[in-house]
């Protein structure tokens, strides 16, 4: 039939089914063989829904699923930036890919993709043909990028909430008709796609203006009459780039296509195609469900269970209007009785802030069974979130703080009773500063964390998505944002109740998920003792903080401004003239334009690009990228730590209180942040000062403990290195033994020089470094650091092995291990093209750093008891260093205590074939002690 008037096309956004599917369900795998197969399950359920559920008069006549093929588009080219800021597909997607494409075609639904566009182009092509012949088009999707195509018989249908969107529609999206939706889009821009636009313009502004001024054209034309000073500048000085940005958004309606409408015509599917590929991905229920709606027999399906169903507790519907606001000691008593009756609970506090040691409890939520939750306001005022004026008064309906507290506190002090947090960490922090010691306690967020590390993340958010198949209410239509952003306390408490106790029933249910599966998955022990006992530790390290002197901060600050200015002109004696240092654009014209240095690369923007990696390259050769890019360190020093560090001093304590993340690294490596301790570079002289700002009470001294080389011990244990083994037992200087292995060199006349480029060698090989990055860090030839590797695989080749039985490992599992058991999991070691190498080398670099960083988290979850009859004080951990503050005169029994803990951590779990040492300073500041 040849589409024309009465015609209806569907087109359907095959990546948005996909990534639905993908976060609707649980992670499934195939029985037979272990694939995962949780997002096809789902893409083909929506298939048959769609199939199900468009019959009648206004059904397809036509219809396609149209998908992407591949990331780079001619956008790319355009502007190298495009999309560079989207995450990474996660592994467990990648090879569901091609078989959603199998699945459309088992369901004899046309599937189109095509190189080099992407599919919104397809789609925009298809639309304007269908229209342009008389016909109608839906597309099924709620892509905004869409919405340009709106109108005249083009409309947009959101399968998920069942909602059509028409121009009106569009309207409300944007301020504008589809027919400026683009020039809309190119105003605001766009983070997801990393779109430019026009920066500080958002979509409301762009459709005032764009209103006012007709389109955008004529906008910039008279960008030079806009009374806003500030908006008149940003118009006329970004001019190029939201031109760019247009093209950027600009839907190709021309994509040059190898088929017609005509052949997307509606197809019924065959049955023994579609039973057969339902069949093959062990779909049993899916399968007999189809089959009996054909009047078929089902395939059988050999030994395979039906695919998992998600467990009861994503089952149960969540009924926000069903939780209760707790308003006096009776009610508050039921609940405390219902927690008595089934020995555990789910908690969740409110706070004014997300620094735990400044933050105010502001409400408290209990849930006992999914479904059934509460909040407990305390300091909820009552004045509008809106309000101007608002009233410090306390709203009604509240309990007294130190009444519901004291009701409170025996249970969750009780260790019968055991309190199951998201992140019970930041829970347990705020309840210290009001003196309840939360215990026992379990932690959803450490459960997900030794399942699934390298999976995905472990926020509540998304695990609610993945495991509950629901989307949790968000926080920030509650606050807002920016300047008007409100604290909780302002939320109003019909809305507060909703929220807050929603997370408190996220929680349970997701204890009720996560907690059977740690023994299946093999992690109980990892659990049970790496990540809980973890938690207090790491809290009240935390609440103690460490004293910095803020003089000291402000001299180097100082210091550091001088040496970037002697840097500088440095720099302009070089360059034959003063330029802005800081401006890369400047920078590339100096560089590539006047000194005439080969291997500049502009970007779409015109400038070329002077990103580290470029320069580290080129100062193998040149002084001035060199001296660059140790002005640069000087800048992020100052700015990151002597500037910053100032400002996060806590007014009440004078110490600075990090945050570690337990479950940020996938290796078990603890990541610091506000601010970020464990990233101050100590291989610079500027970098190793910046430590001296760290210091000691009065009366008090620091104490630092650094594991000597442990990562090269866990090597040469795991890899079996026979000469490694036995220097570190001959306590031999390990850089200058492979030094002298490699280069021929007696011990005695070894040079600093060669022992140096032994140590990158050394260190380099744990991360995998390549020719590249070697040759970076040691200022030389590609070439000649291509060499110093070869010939350090041909001295210790029991690392080659390793390194290849590791990759084997992770192909087959999908995960490596530590040694004790830790899971890493490598969804992108079968990838393809640039993201191999970097997979290859985190997979054979995980057992060895998560080794190491587990060694460490047990020494100090053993510490406390080991230094509890010492006036001493846990304080960092900085990845392979603790620093302790202690009395003065009692630092050598601190030494003698801490070192006998770290260096037999491992025991008796894993007996290493190389025995771990421990290197002690001490000091009145950190850097003396190190």
């Amino acid at each position: 039939m040849t589409f024309g008037k009465g015609h209806h096309l569907h087109l359907i956004d095959g990546s948005a089914f996909i990534f639905r599917a993908y976060h609707a369900l649980p992670p499934l795998t195939r029985k037979s063989d272990g694939l995962p197969i949780g997002a096809v399950a789902g893409f083909c359920n929506m298939l048959h829904r769609y199939v199900e559920g468009n019959t009648g008069p206004d059904a397809p006549t036509h219809v396609a699923v149209i998908f992407d093929k591949g990331s780079h588009t001619f956008r790319n080219e355009m502007y190298d930036l495009y999309k560079a800021n989207r995450d990474a597909m996660p592994e467990d997607l990648r090879p569901q890919i091609p078989l959603t494409r199998s699945a459309t075609e088992a369901f004899n639904i046309a599937c189109k993709e095509k190189e080099g566009f992407e599919a919104d182009d397809i789609i925009a092509t298809l639309a304007v043909q269908a229209r342009a012949a008389g016909g109608r088009c839906t597309i099924i999707s709620s892509d905004k990028d869409l919405m340009q195509l709106v109108g005249d018989g083009v409309e947009m249908l959101d399968a998920m909430k069942n909602n059509r969107i028409d121009r009106e529609g569009v309207f409300a999206k944007f301020g504008v008709y589809p027919e400026r939706v683009v020039d809309v889009q190119a105003l605001a821009g766009d983070s997801v796609d990393n779109v430019p636009g026009a920066p500080g313009i958002g979509i409301k502004t762009a459709a005032l203006l764009i209103n006012e001024y007709g389109d955008l054209d004529g906008l910039l034309e008279r960008a030079g009459e806009i009374k806003q000073p500030k908006r008149r500048q940003t118009l006329i000085d970004n001019e190029e780039q939201i031109r760019l940005s247009r093209r950027l958004v600009q839907l190709d309606e021309n994509t040059p296509l190898d088929f017609t409408i005509d052949d997307l015509e509606v197809r019924d599917p065959d049955p023994e195609t579609l039973l057969g590929f339902l069949a093959e991905m062990e779909f049993r229920t899916l399968t007999k469900r189809i089959a009996d709606q054909m009047g078929k027999e089902a395939p059988v399906i050999a030994d395979a269970p039906a695919a998992p169903e998600a467990p009861l507790v994503a089952d149960i519907p969540f009924d926000a209007e069903k939780y209760e606001q707790v308003s006096d000691a009776d009610a508050l008593q039921r609940w405390i009785d219902a927690i008595y009756e089934v020995g555990y609970v789910a908690v969740d506090t409110e706070t004014t802030g997300l620094n735990e040691m400044t933050a105010e409890l502001v409400g408290i939520s209990l849930a006992t069974e999914a479904g059934t939750a509460c909040y407990i306001p305390l300091i909820h005022k009552a004045g509008a979130s809106d309000d101007l004026f608002g009233s410090d008064d306390l709203a009604e309906g509240q309990m007294k703080v130190e009444d519901a507290l004291r009701m409170l506190t025996p249970m969750l002090e009780d260790p019968t009773i055991l309190k199951i947090g998201q992140n019970m960490k930041y829970d347990a922090k705020i309840f210290a500063q009001i003196g309840i010691t939360v215990a026992p306690f379990d932690d959803t967020m450490l459960m997900s964390y030794a399942q699934h590390a390298g999976l995905h993340n472990h926020g509540m958010d998304t695990l609610s998505e993945r495991y509950l198949n629901h989307t949790p209410i968000p926080i920030k239509p509650l606050l807002g944002s920016g300047k008007s952003a409100i604290t909780f306390d302002k939320v109003p408490l019909d809305k507060a109740v909703q929220y807050a106790a929603e997370d408190a029933d996220i929680t349970l249910r997701l204890w009720q998920f996560l907690k059977p599966q740690l023994h299946s998955a093999q992690v109980t022990k990892v659990y049970e003792t790496l990540e809980r006992p973890l938690v207090p530790v790491l809290a009240a390290m935390e609440r103690s903080g460490i004293k910095v002197d803020r003089d000291t901060l402000s001299r180097m600050s100082n210091a550091f401004a001088q040496k970037m200015a002697g840097l500088e002109d440095e720099i302009y004696e070089i360059a034959g003239r003063k330029f802005n240092v800081g401006s890369p654009k400047q920078l590339g014209e100096i560089l590539f334009d006047e000194m005439g240095i080969e291997g500049g690369k502009k970007g779409k923007t015109g400038a070329y690009a002077t990103g580290v990696d470029i320069l580290e390259d080129l100062a193998t050769e040149h002084e001035l990228p060199a001296r660059v890019l140790d002005w640069r360190q000087l800048s992020k020093l100052k700015s990151t730590y002597t500037d910053a560090l100032q400002t996060h001093i806590n007014a009440d304590t004078g110490r600075v209180h990090t945050s570690y993340s337990i479950a940020g690294a996938s290796t078990g490596r603890l990541a610091s942040t506000d601010p970020n301790l464990q990233n101050i570079p100590i291989r610079s002289e500027e970098g190793r000062r910046i430590r001296e700002a760290f210091i000691a009470e009065e009366g008090k001294t620091l104490v630092a403990l650094d594991y000597s080389q442990i990562e090269l011990r866990i090597l040469a244990h795991i890899a079996d290195i026979p000469a490694l083994k036995e220097a570190f037992a001959r306590g031999d200087d390990i850089h200058a033994m492979t030094a002298s292995e490699m280069f021929d060199v007696p011990m005695d006349e070894m040079t600093p020089d060669i022992r140096r480029r032994a140590k990158a060698i050394n260190f380099g090989v744990i991360y995998g470094i390549s020719g590249f990055g070697l040759a970076r860090n040691l200022r030389i030839p590609r070439s000649e650091a291509q060499g110093f590797i070869d010939r350090y695989f041909e001295r210790f080749p029991g690392i080659r092995t390793y390194m290849d039985d590791t990759k084997a490992f992770a192909k087959e599992h999908g995960f490596v291990q530590t040694l004790f058991g830790r899971k890493i999991h490598t969804p992108n070691i079968t990838a393809k093209g640039p993201h191999a190498g970097f997979a290859a080398r985190a997979a054979i670099n995980a057992p060895i750093q998560g080794t190491a960083a587990d060694v460490i988290r047990r020494a100090m979850i053993r510490m406390p008891e080991a230094i509890k009859d010492l006036p001493a004080t846990m304080l960092l951990q900085v990845h392979d260093e603790l620093l302790f503050e202690v009395d003065q005169g009692h630092e050598e029994a601190l030494i003698t205590a801490a070192r006998d803990v770290m260096e037999n951590a491992n025991d008796p779990v894993v007996k290493l074939a190389v025995k771990l040492t421990v290197d002690a300073g001490q000091g009145a500041n950190w850097a003396e002690a190190h």
